[in-house]
């Protein structure tokens, strides 16, 4: 599937460095399917967004109001692609905008809508968000937090992804602090989980998680606490930015005997049983991604990214391709996301949902771009800028001319005419 050269007669002055203003000319989009185009031999969770409620009455800095009809919409595209959805995590503002109870809110919501899709993968975070800054005084607090989160995640009869806690990142005085709190939660859920370990440049409260600010150190602690408990654990997602800390955690991971989805269960496809493949790594690698799920001769990443809600068309064609055996296909349709997705997770890379959100309205996904606690404006307007040319090369603007409308009253709003 090559990228369609020609050039359109669609065009756009677009801000650039030094205040100029330059004309930049758009690019035919790629012919990407619309629904999975094959099966998968990876599992694939993309992390999804949330829409906010722009006519809501709230302070948005003060107070979650969400558009479920069009949140609701999102996920049932991804699902439409094949992709399974990794519900009320970072994303999706959690922990900059999305409190816990609009959290369960959005998880009853996805939990009811995936009942109507068939095949369709959830997973939802599990944390400890609730409690205020100062409440969690010692490990019990954290302890009883984790526990009514998953109970009333189970309740719903949801899957859980389990969280880094901001709290247990505060109140921990030594790995084995980390010890007592993951074994005494992993003995108690229903079903294996998928174990969340969030880098502090995503979120700098979780510097020092697993009681080591040396990330290898700390690898140490989380491999041996899976170990521990692997018939509880369905995974780990590591979102370090880092592919070789990933791989070498990847390959230590324990062999057979894990439980949760098989790639068989994605877009259909016939994979290996998570009984054979043991505890899988998801990558949460936004910069290395494609590299890490081809894998390796001695194995593979599945994924659980926040990028694939932004390029989830390309993300569903290239899985296809790679499933089928087509390595160059599935690398020449994720090449050109791969610059796109480095800018919008560049440092500070917590502000990356707004170009995940500005990537959703540009594609007509929803019909404004304000978001939850206003986060629409943690970036220039020169970084979106940047965003509308990067998603242009990669084929990913599949309206050019609704875009481009998009775009100008976005400038316009700044300024720029």
């Amino acid at each position: 599937m090559a990228h369609a050269p020609e050039k359109l007669n669609v065009s756009i002055k677009l801000p650039a460095a030094g205040g100029r203003l330059e004309h930049y000319r758009l690019s035919a989009p790629r012919n990407f399917p619309r629904k999975a185009a094959g099966g998968f031999n990876r599992v694939a969770y993309s992390a999804a967004h949330v829409v906010a409620d722009p006519l809501a009455t709230v302070d948005p800095w003060q107070d979650c109001a969400i558009d479920w009809d069009a949140t609701i919409a999102y996920r049932r595209t991804l699902w439409g692609l094949g992709l399974g959805v990794a519900e009320a995590m970072d994303t999706a503002q959690r922990g900059m905008g999305l409190d816990w109870s609009t959290s369960l809110e959005l998880i009853r919501h996805s939990i009811d809508a995936s009942r109507d899709c068939k095949g369709a993968l959830l997973a939802s975070g599990a944390g400890t968000d609730h409690l205020a800054a100062d409440a969690a005084t010692g490990l019990d607090d954290v302890i009883r937090a984790y526990e009514e989160q998953i109970g009333a995640i189970e309740a719903l009869g949801g899957r859980i992804i389990l969280m880094a806690s901001r709290a247990l990142a505060r109140v921990a005085r030594s790995p084995d602090d980390y010890h007592k709190v993951y074994d005494r939660i992993l003995g108690q859920v229903r079903e294996p989980v998928i174990i969340h370990w969030l880098g502090e440049m995503f979120d700098p409260a979780l510097a020092g998680y697993w009681g080591h600010a040396d990330h290898h150190k700390a690898m140490e602690v989380a491999l041996d606490i899976i170990a521990r408990n692997a018939a509880k654990v369905d995974g780990v997602k590591i979102s370090l930015l880092d592919k070789d800390k990933e791989i070498a955690m990847r390959r230590r991971l324990p062999q057979g005997g894990g439980a949760g989805p098989s790639a068989s269960s994605m877009g259909g496809g016939a994979g290996p049983s998570a009984s054979s493949v043991g505890v899988k790594m998801y990558t949460g690698d936004d910069f290395n991604y494609a590299e890490l799920i081809e894998g390796d001769a001695e194995g593979h990443s599945d994924a659980l990214l926040g990028i694939f809600d932004a390029i989830a068309p390309a993300a569903s064609a290239a899985l296809a391709a790679l499933a089928k055996g087509e390595r160059n296909a599935f690398h020449e349709i994720l090449a050109p996301t791969v610059p796109l997705s480095r800018h919008i997770f560049r440092a500070p890379t917590r502000y990356y949902k707004t170009g995940v959100v500005c990537m959703s309205w540009l594609n007509g996904h929803q019909d404004h771009f304000i978001m939850v606690g206003g986060q629409q404006s943690a970036r220039s307007i020169l970084h979106l800028a940047e965003l509308f040319r990067l998603a242009d090369a990669a084929g990913l603007l599949r309206d050019p001319e609704l875009a481009c409308a998009r775009m100008k009253q976005l400038l316009a709003v700044h300024g720029i005419n």
